[in-house]
């Protein structure tokens, strides 16, 4: 006889299955004791470093944390990013298996379970599913978050910097709450575990700038250039000082390209500014008068 939704046997090993998902995450969930008023989640992503949500460490300093089996240990602040909320801890001697990661991007319409440890008593887990995978999302001072996840799985207090887990157990993303209010979002797992490398290995996120004023325009054919782009950066502000301007970038320049690669948009522009380029010069095209002139500008920091 075919199952159907209503089949108790059905419902039985799809329950026994979201349990399970919870166990197997269990171990490499811990609370985190970073603030005086909620114990927050983390999630260990590689030996000795735990992941969690930037916002719930109010300190610095005598921070801890708990694992699965009741051990209380110290924990040594290694970076944050505020502008995805995502920080760094490490935990010598933790000794725990980091969490496996989802071998397949989230789905919108996908089953989850937002997990977190938020008090000693154990995990607590949230159902839900996948209402929105988009990005980029424009955060604090112009940043862009590349992509997000969105869930409607209600974040119960100290769920942030726990773990989205699919059906088996893995990570598909990190939870937070202090990036939109009232908006469920984790930040990918892809996204993430690389800015968590770069915290682990310089304590923070390098983000550059050019000091401009931009906005997208359709170029017609025969102001291309050259060029086969139908789209560029009309520039219409130079900041005083800035590397646009001690690059020779002008108002009314239209911005192609940076460093070799094409810019249509301010969404292009800003992935480019960061990390190895701050602070190195960079062959940036603007279409000047008609013609295309290659100007050099070392990206700023902010």
């Amino acid at each position: 006889m075919e199952a159907t939704y209503s089949d108790p046997q059905l419902l039985s090993m799809l329950s026994n299955q979201m349990a399970d998902a919870v166990e197997r995450i269990g171990s490499a969930l811990v609370m985190v004791n970073g603030r005086q008023r909620q114990a927050a989640s983390g999630i260990v992503y590689a030996p000795d470093l735990v992941l969690t949500a930037d916002h719930v460490l109010e300190r610095e300093d005598n921070l801890t944390i708990q694992t699965h089996d009741q051990r209380t240990l110290a924990a040594q602040f290694v970076g944050r990013d505020p502008s995805t909320d995502l920080a760094v801890l490490r935990v010598n001697d933790l000794g725990l298996t980091p969490a496996a990661t989802a071998a397949d991007p989230a789905r919108v319409g996908q089953l989850t379970l937002v997990v977190g440890r938020p008090s000693s008593s154990g995990p607590m887990a949230s159902l839900g599913i996948v209402s929105a995978v988009g990005g980029p999302l424009r955060m604090r001072r112009g940043l862009l978050l590349e992509q997000y996840i969105r869930t409607d799985a209600i974040p119960y207090p100290g769920f942030s910097g726990g773990p989205l887990i699919d059906g088996q157990g893995a990570v598909l993303g990190i939870l937070t709450t202090g990036l939109i209010s009232g908006a469920t979002l984790a930040i990918p797992t892809p996204i993430a575990w690389r800015i968590a490398s770069t915290l682990a290995q310089q304590g923070f996120i390098k983000r550059g700038f050019l000091g401009i004023s931009s906005q997208p325009v359709h170029l017609p054919e025969a102001q291309r250039a050259g060029r086969t782009q139908e789209q560029g950066l009309l520039i219409v502000r130079v900041e005083p000082g800035s590397p646009a301007e001690a690059g020779g970038m002008l108002i009314g320049d239209i911005l192609v390209s940076l460093d070799g690669q094409s810019v249509t948009d301010t969404d292009d522009l800003q992935p480019l500014l960061m990390n190895e380029r701050v602070g190195k010069t960079v062959p940036v095209e603007v279409i000047r008068g008609g013609s295309l002139h290659t100007l050099h500008v070392t990206i700023g920091q902010r």
